[in-house]
């Protein structure tokens, strides 16, 4: 699937494969705006060299809220909030005209209202695989996302990294845990 950055060049999402995914529908005047993407450059700092990215995509479809052009959202998210990750074309997230990212983001993981994307920063995680593993709410906090020890697991490239990531590998690196832990963990 390609897609098209904030500046026009065309980008093959594939560049994107073995890598854990947040792509998130931004905008520049909502009253969300301020809190996620202070919080998502600040997730991006804390994960960029662990094989995280972050996908931007502003929408104007929500109350008119990202009513610049790309130039102009460029110069506001990198600027006020000195984000790093990429952003791209502004694009519809719902309707005929949505992106194909988003009909499949939507399709791979319903919200509370099906397929439609609620409002401005709805958040979607993706595996390294390409998976869709889950769906945020807008009003979700990006640093509530990366809390859960479970989310850390889609960081991990075996087991071994699973386990040391949850504690279940002490410093010698032996392990310790327990059969249903370890069914839990695989399920």
């Amino acid at each position: 699937m390609a897609v098209q950055d904030a500046r026009g060049n065309d980008v093959d999402l594939s560049i994107y494969k073995g890598k854990v995914l947040l792509i998130v529908n931004v905008a520049s005047q909502c009253g969300l705006t301020n809190s996620n993407y202070t919080e998502l450059s600040k997730l991006y700092e804390q994960y960029k060299d662990q094989g995280f990215e972050i996908l931007a995509f502003p929408c104007n479809q929500f109350g008119g809220q990202e009513p610049g052009n790309n130039e102009q959202i460029l110069e506001f998210a990198c600027t006020r909030f000195k984000a790093e990750y990429p952003i791209f074309d502004k694009v519809d997230v719902n309707g005929e005209k949505a992106a194909p990212i988003y009909k499949f983001l939507k399709s791979s993981k319903g919200g509370l209202f099906g397929d439609s994307i609620k409002w401005n920063f709805s958040k979607f995680l993706v595996d390294k695989e390409g998976h869709v593993v889950d769906r945020y709410a807008p009003t979700t906090s990006p640093l509530s996302i990366e809390v859960s020890p479970v989310n850390f697991m889609y960081f991990a490239t075996d087991i071994t990294e699973c386990l040391n990531i949850l504690g279940y590998i002490t410093s010698n690196g032996c392990y310790f845990y327990l059969q249903k832990d370890i069914k839990k963990l695989l399920a």
